[in-house]
């Protein structure tokens, strides 16, 4: 306990200070978190329940899900929690494990973004050795790849947060243990500790941001020589799937760039990747995908039997 002193627990200063209008989300927040788990479960079951698990993009998407679900699942709760509750406190050591789980989870969710965006360059740029490149072997190497990476991101916050020293206040000015949040309030200067951040979270969402970029105007430039059907399917799949990222991606850029000490909107811009984003995710991947909404009926027809 030394290095956070006297401070055992933090308290949230919630998206309003205004108690009507905390009220009013309080609802909207649960019917959002109730869609988010409802939508998501049924991307699940349709696809594990069928031939679609067996295709590289629906296993990855499958994947997608399930972190929207567990990432969803360790923000959302909590926020609907306070948001009805007058003193909204969390412990530091439960602070802690929110920071860790969901940058683990997060993590994990960009690198899937990454493999998706792998598997259909391959699909359009080298269909022939699609099989072959993107066989399953390969595809469980990818979500390995995904979770080692989370973790080794999220651990090197965490160890870095856990070193710093928090004197008071406690009051934190978000509705999640965040790390820029949460170096607003510690004790020392943390000019270096916003430039590890910056470099941590920041700099790699960008870089990641503009590789899915150029991946997917290599995937359009190669889509002139397909014939008209083609082009408008794969153009079909694609433009899902780069919705989702700049769902994702785009607020992350926002939140994460700028430095700890600067006034912005990160907690509203955060409700993206929070909350709206994992909502619109299942209704993104299926509104535009006949194969997906077939095999839907299909399995949802047989288990209602």
């Amino acid at each position: 306990m030394e290095n956070h002193k006297n401070v055992t627990e933090f308290v949230f200063m919630g998206l309003w200070e205004n108690r009507q209008v905390e009220l009013l989300f309080f609802l909207l927040f649960l019917l959002c978190y109730l869609a988010v788990l409802m939508g998501n479960s049924i991307i699940l079951v349709t696809i594990t329940c069928s031939h679609l698990i067996e295709q590289p993009m629906y296993y990855f998407l499958c994947h997608l899900s399930l972190m929207d679900l567990c990432y969803t699942s360790t923000v959302v709760p909590r926020l609907i929690r306070d948001l009805a509750a007058t003193r909204k406190s969390i412990s530091y050591n439960e602070c802690m494990t929110q920071l860790f789980t969901a940058h683990l989870l997060a993590g994990v969710e960009i690198f899937i973004l990454v493999s998706m965006a792998l598997d259909r360059y391959v699909a359009i740029v080298k269909p022939l050795h699609y099989l072959i490149i993107m066989n399953r072997k390969r595809c469980h190497v990818l979500i390995a790849m995904a979770w080692s990476v989370g973790f080794w991101h999220s651990i090197a916050l965490l160890l870095m947060v856990l070193s710093l020293p928090f004197c008071g206040p406690n009051h934190i000015n978000h509705y999640l243990c965040d790390v820029k949040p949460l170096l607003k309030l510690v004790c020392k200067d943390i000019h270096v500790v916003s430039i590890l951040v910056i470099a941590n979270s920041g700099m790699v969402v960008i870089a990641i941001f503009l590789v899915l970029v150029a991946s997917y105007i290599l995937i359009l430039y190669n889509l002139k020589t397909r014939s008209s059907a083609g082009r408008h399917k794969a153009l079909s799949t694609c433009s899902s799937h780069v919705m989702v990222v700049v769902l994702f991606f785009v607020p992350c850029i926002y939140t994460y760039v700028l430095p700890a000490g600067s006034e912005n909107k990160d907690k509203e811009i955060s409700v993206f990747y929070t909350v709206i984003a994992p909502m619109l995710n299942p209704l993104i991947y299926t509104l535009r995908n006949s194969e997906m909404k077939n095999t839907m009926h299909k399995v949802w027809s047989r288990i209602s039997l």
